[in-house]
């Protein structure tokens, strides 16, 4: 057994982007200004997104993004049950409705077909999640939304890098939501970007900022000046240099760190597909997954423990696991105040309860790979009838 414990996704930080924080540090400037307005050009060039706008959470971009599409009450917006909870309550803090859709049994990602049968003469958005980074059925969800004038919106907090038929998420004029948390592919201990249509980008630049006219760089620099307009009552959802800084250096080995990822999937999948005690994760022949997650699901009957004694046991051998995700209508907030039922959707309920997330980061040796490995293997061995 391991000595010491595996934590399941823990920051990859190097010496490039401690230089780089420092620099900030030293410069004087650490609220938005320089660094984050290259942030975000070079994020949207590498994603080929038309604009982007660097946030402090991807729950902030989401915010933005339907606050700029002017949702709001009497509007209904469709997204999977199977998310966190930030993807939720967004739509709920527009005064919306959330509708929310089951998801197909292979990707976890929401069923198109569930979204165009959930669609009223009140739906105005569909938020698409991207499930551990593996991207969802997107020319049916963009013919779905186009046929009825929806806006579709991507929760892209999972996958960053992914491609779809080619092209990275986020190459695209709809809203598309990034998250940088501490855990995330790419990382600025916490944080976001929004990218989408430069028109909407700009309207979300005021509505994060107070609603002011102007950001601190453009009133406190040198060429700046102090006075400025509020034009709305906005949010205080900017993203600092200091996070920015982080983010360039990250962007700058971001594919080496996907490449990373790929590899550890594949010495997964050689070495648990063999116990026959799980289903894998996919990757459709269209797709190519941020693999963000390596969510395995316990297959019925194999073994004589259910997933939530395999994730204690996995504790006991030093290894952190994680469960994504406790579908929304199951908490209480929602179930209240909608009234569902835990049949209501019943593939993300079946699924959530069977299946667990791998360590999974750039930052795993081999040697920690072939523990979590041997780790299962153990459990699996000790636990079949």
């Amino acid at each position: 057994m391991r000595q010491e414990f595996l934590p399941f996704s823990p920051p990859f930080i190097g010496p490039e982007e401690i230089a780089e924080v420092v620099d900030s540090l030293q410069s004087g400037w650490i609220t938005t200004g320089p660094k984050t307005k290259d942030f975000e050009a070079r994020f949207a060039a590498f994603t080929g997104a038309p604009a982007a706008l660097a946030l402090n959470s991807c729950t902030a971009a989401l915010h933005m993004a339907l606050v700029c599409l002017d949702i709001g009450p009497g509007d209904e917006v469709i997204t999977t049950c199977l998310t966190f909870a930030a993807t939720v309550g967004v739509i709920e803090h527009t005064g919306a409705t959330p509708i929310l859709v089951d998801v197909t049994p292979d990707t976890l990602n929401m069923d198109p077909e569930k979204v165009a049968a959930a669609i009223t003469d009140r739906t105005r958005a569909v938020i698409a999640v991207h499930f551990g980074g593996h991207p969802c059925e997107l020319d049916r969800l963009r013919e779905i939304c186009r046929e009825r004038n929806l806006i579709l919106v991507e929760d892209a907090a999972h996958s960053l890098p992914a491609w779809y038929q080619g092209r990275l998420v986020g190459d695209c004029d709809n809203p598309v939501a990034f998250s940088f948390y501490a855990t995330k592919n790419l990382t600025t201990a916490e944080g976001g970007m929004l990218t989408g249509a430069a028109e909407l980008v700009e309207r979300g630049v005021v509505a994060s900022l107070h609603g002011m006219n102007k950001d601190a760089w453009k009133r406190n620099s040198e060429q700046g000046n102090w006075r400025y307009d509020i034009v709305m009552p906005g949010f205080k959802y900017n993203m600092p240099d200091i996070m920015a800084a982080m983010g360039l250096r990250q962007l700058d080995r971001l594919l080496d760190m996907h490449a990373k990822r790929e590899t550890i999937v594949a010495r997964y999948r050689e070495g648990l597909e063999p116990l026959g005690a799980f289903d894998l994760p996919v990757e459709r022949e269209d797709c190519r997954s941020a693999w963000h997650l390596f969510p395995i699901r316990l297959r019925a009957g194999v073994l004589n423990i259910d997933r939530d004694e395999f994730i204690e046991r996995m504790k006991a051998l030093n290894i952190g696991t994680s469960v994504h995700f406790i579908p929304i209508h199951t908490f209480t907030y929602y179930r209240e105040k909608y009234g569902f039922q835990p049949g209501d959707f019943p593939v993300a309920l079946a699924e959530s309860d069977r299946i667990l997330s791998l360590p999974l980061h750039p930052g795993l040796t081999d040697s920690d790979v072939d523990d979590v490995m041997s780790a299962v293997t153990e459990i699996v061995e000790s636990c079949r009838p």
